[in-house]
């Protein structure tokens, strides 16, 4: 209705000066006509494509031809950055340079009207330049009107000037309704002020997520990213400015783009390193009837996640320690009650001897030579956890083992332990002899654990890649996952681990780790 306003009112204020009308003002509506259609071809996709490509150019000169017959003007001509038509009334002069010696302004960018004379006579002329989207002038357009046809306007009368304001009128309401509709469809049917509240609560919603998340095109370049993202990258030392529009594989070389852009795969908890910072990526392409035009990265720092999956293995561990010594505490109050009810007191007074001098000699061992009681404990309850499983677990020390000084360390200690250990434990169970024996060296501030079973072995094709999560010898979900924490707790303490397995003889694991001792190792 605005719009439709405007071109009556326009109109209406025309028709009133036309009774007076001069050639001077019916010389300015023309040119205000040049310039509309120069304005308008200049903003044409068909100009702009045509000039960055050779292979629509030709498409130019229909549709100048097309616009000229439509507006009744002299020419339109589409020239390049070297004055050289593209469209021109007269085909034989497509390809030349451009007459009248005033387009030399427009090549700098300038939008101007002038009145010269080329090939088709005097007329007057206006000048606009073409961008490209970039906004990188790459033509321009000349749109000219006889002087002799301003003549002839000057010589129309009222009825004339009345019924091309009525049409005027017709093409601006026409237009008026098109444009309504494009920019309600284009805008899903929201106001302005529905944009702005939906832009904003966007952005808060993105910059509040704990997430990294970086939006992307087709062309990996960078549209948004959120707070958390950015503070990611600059703890990973890799962002020094903003982040949109640049090209995301400079700071994620090791994402896998190509499948989620070209293939639409979606990627999740993708594990990769980045300036010494391991983050765990999502990785998400975003379709739009059917066609990927972008994706979604989300990412985060894996040192997060794995204090949170280490002291939840902890827990676990703790948990299934504890059990297994109860679960042994009340089998040995069983026989005690089963004796003393049997009135075999001298069977209990030996049994309670027995038990008394297996935990002396079984935990003083070990407490003798291992001086951090965490570990110490947690050895102990394995031992009761194999007893439990009809599993002979024993365990030696070379040396003594001090209190680690960081206590840190302990924590992967009872990861590395008591993961290959569990391992053990299912790998002997079901063979004649049930034993494992785990062995420990502390000399020149390096900590070596050996852990030996008489298990089935790993089978040779998965030695190399037992250590990758999800590779196992066992059935069952959920399996891969033990010797994968190993792993990485290995590599975080700088160590290395080595696997000597033969099939139906056993298996050994030897860990050697840099250990630096506490300064507190008493008993």
């Amino acid at each position: 209705m605005f719009v439709c306003s405007v071109v009556l009112v326009s109109l209406l204020i025309t028709n009133l000066l036309i009774a007076d009308t001069s050639g001077e003002v019916i010389e300015q509506q023309l040119e205000e006509k040049a310039v509309s259609i120069s304005r308008t071809a200049a903003e044409s996709q068909v100009v702009r494509d045509g000039l960055q490509s050779e292979a629509a150019e030709e498409n130019i000169q229909d549709y100048a031809l097309a616009v000229q017959q439509a507006t009744e003007v002299l020419f339109v001509v589409v020239i390049d950055m070297d004055g050289i038509r593209k469209s021109h009334p007269n085909p034989d002069n497509i390809g030349k340079a451009f007459a009248g010696g005033d387009e030399l302004r427009v090549l700098q960018g300038e939008a101007y009207t002038s009145r010269a004379e080329g090939t088709l006579g005097l007329s007057v002329r206006s000048f606009t330049p073409v961008f490209d989207t970039a906004e990188n002038q790459i033509g321009a357009v000349a749109v000219g009107i006889s002087l002799q046809e301003v003549d002839t306007a000057i010589q129309q009368n009222r009825k004339t000037i009345l019924l091309g304001s009525l049409i005027g009128l017709l093409i601006g309401i026409i237009g008026a309704f098109w444009l309504a509709r494009y920019i309600k469809k284009n805008l899903l049917g929201l106001e302005p002020h529905e944009i702005a509240r939906i832009h904003e609560e966007r952005n808060q919603m993105l910059h509040s997520v704990y997430e990294g998340v970086i939006a992307i095109d087709k062309n990996c370049r960078i549209l948004l990213a959120n707070k958390s993202a950015s503070e990611l990258l600059k703890k990973a030392g890799l962002m020094d400015n903003d982040l949109v529009s640049q090209d995301i594989r400079e700071f994620l070389p090791n994402l896998e783009l190509e499948r989620v852009l070209q293939d639409k795969k979606t990627i999740l908890d993708e594990e990769q390193t980045v300036n010494g910072l391991t983050i765990i990526s999502n990785q998400v392409p975003l379709l739009v009837n059917e066609e990927v035009i972008g994706a979604i990265v989300t990412f985060r720092d894996k040192t997060e996640l794995n204090q949170l999956a280490e002291q939840l293995t902890g827990v676990e561990m703790y948990a299934e320690t504890l059990r297994a010594q109860s679960h042994e505490f009340m089998n040995q109050l069983h026989v005690l009650l089963g004796l003393i009810k049997l009135e075999e007191y001298d069977q209990v007074s030996n049994f309670i001897g027995k038990l008394v001098d297996h935990q002396v000699y079984e935990v003083g061992n070990i407490t003798r030579y291992i001086k951090d009681p965490v570990l110490a404990g947690f050895i102990i309850g394995k031992i009761s956890f194999a007893r439990e499983a009809h599993v002979e677990l024993t365990i030696s020390c070379e040396t003594e083992i001090p209190k680690p000084a960081d206590p840190a360390v302990t924590h992967e200690l009872v990861t590395i332990i008591g993961n290959v250990i569990d391992n053990a434990i299912e790998n002997v169970i079901g063979m004649e002899q049930r034993s494992i024996h785990t062995a420990f060296s502390y000399i020149d501030e390096l900590l070596t654990i050996t852990i030996s079973d008489t298990g089935t072995g790993i089978p040779e094709e998965l030695q190399e890649s037992i250590f990758t999560k999800g590779v196992s010898n066992k059935e069952g979900y959920h399996r891969g996952f033990g010797l994968h924490l190993v792993k990485n707790s290995v590599e975080k303490l700088e160590g290395s681990i080595d696997v000597d397995s033969d099939i139906k003889k056993g298996t050994t694991f030897e860990v050697v780790l840099p250990y630096e001792a506490g300064g507190d190792n008493d008993d």
